[in-house]
């Protein structure tokens, strides 16, 4: 797939395919569920459901993140295949500038592509028997001053190590991943050892082979799996070789690498509310790679899938001063 595609260009070649990626089988009343019983009104676009129990009108994008939006499709599916196709993702301000639409606009609809990429629904546990996943935990971010809590150790204190306080004044990020596989990332308040167990229990099966580094909150939980591995990094220990495997949790530092990288050079700024909503984009970019045989366009695909019965409103995004563009 290129930019020169028409339905990038053009509303109704747009409408149409959005048509067959959301309704492959045919047309789906999003009201009440029937198929096929739709029939044409004037209104180009506009469906009016034939059943005698429903009889609403709707149309291509009822029922999805771009439903009562006043801006074409076109320019939706434009972004909807830019973000799933640029590593790092796209700035709202690029939007904003490509399509031509205001500031304000284009950062909502990042944010409502955002929300098709979420997975939704229950998540079956993370790899099984013999398989690895590895663990660990990153910061990322300034917590505001006034939300910093500091130990009575540390309040008042004039030491600073490099001229930062550290971890503590940052937001706490836990991510799983499978070897060669998904990932899951959560944006946690504090990453000790309770929250990162309870994460760990209720997102990796039991007999999977757990890979962490050295720290502390992983010891005890890692004893609930088949096997706990780990790496001691302040030796400089990154990769150790047993029983003819390897033992690491390199996967996570390079899914850690990707979405810095990412938000620092693109998105720059990012409030804490919004947060969870930037690691399931690049969750969704991790679990549908070009190394698992998805491409740009498959996976563009898939984000307008996910669109469906995942709306989101202007408040529910709380903008702040401080936000991603």
């Amino acid at each position: 797939m290129n930019l020169q595609q028409p339905h990038f260009h053009d509303d109704d070649a747009a409408r149409a395919y959005f048509e067959k990626v959301r309704w492959p089988e045919g047309r789906v009343c999003p009201h009440c569920g029937s198929i096929g019983s739709e029939y044409v009104t004037k209104r180009a676009g506009r469906y009016r459901c034939g059943a005698k129990e429903c009889r609403k009108d709707f149309s291509t994008t009822t029922g999805t993140a771009m439903e009562s939006s006043k801006i074409g499709l076109s320019k939706w599916l434009w972004t909807f295949y830019m973000m799933a196709s640029s590593k790092k993702g796209i700035s709202s301000l690029q939007v904003h500038r490509s399509l031509r639409v205001s500031k304000d606009a284009a950062w909502f609809m990042c944010h409502r592509v955002r929300e098709a990429m979420k997975a939704g629904g229950l998540q079956a546990p993370l790899d099984g028997p013999g398989r690895v996943v590895s663990a660990d935990e990153t910061y990322h971010g300034n917590i505001p001053e006034a939300q910093k809590v500091y130990s009575k150790r540390r309040a008042g204190s004039t030491t600073k190590r490099g001229g930062r306080r550290g971890v503590g004044d940052k937001r706490a990020i836990v991510t799983l991943v499978e070897r060669g596989g998904q990932s899951r990332s959560f944006h946690v308040a504090t990453a000790d050892a309770e929250t990162v167990a309870k994460i760990l229990r209720e997102n990796v099966a039991r007999e999977s082979r757990l890979h962490t580094d050295s720290s502390a909150i992983y010891k005890k939980v890692g004893k609930e799996f088949a096997e706990h591995g780990a790496v001691d990094h302040s030796s400089g220990e990154y990769v150790r070789y047993e029983n003819g495997d390897f033992i690491s949790s390199n996967a996570c530092e390079a899914y850690f690498s990707v979405f810095k990288r990412g938000m620092r050079g693109v998105y720059q700024l990012c409030s804490e509310k919004n947060l969870h909503r930037y690691l399931a984009e690049f969750d969704f970019r991790h679990n549908t790679r070009e190394r698992l045989g998805i491409d740009d366009k498959e996976r563009a695909d898939r984000m307008l899938a996910g669109a469906e019965g995942k709306r989101l409103t202007y408040r529910r995004t709380n903008r702040s001063e401080q936000h991603a563009r």
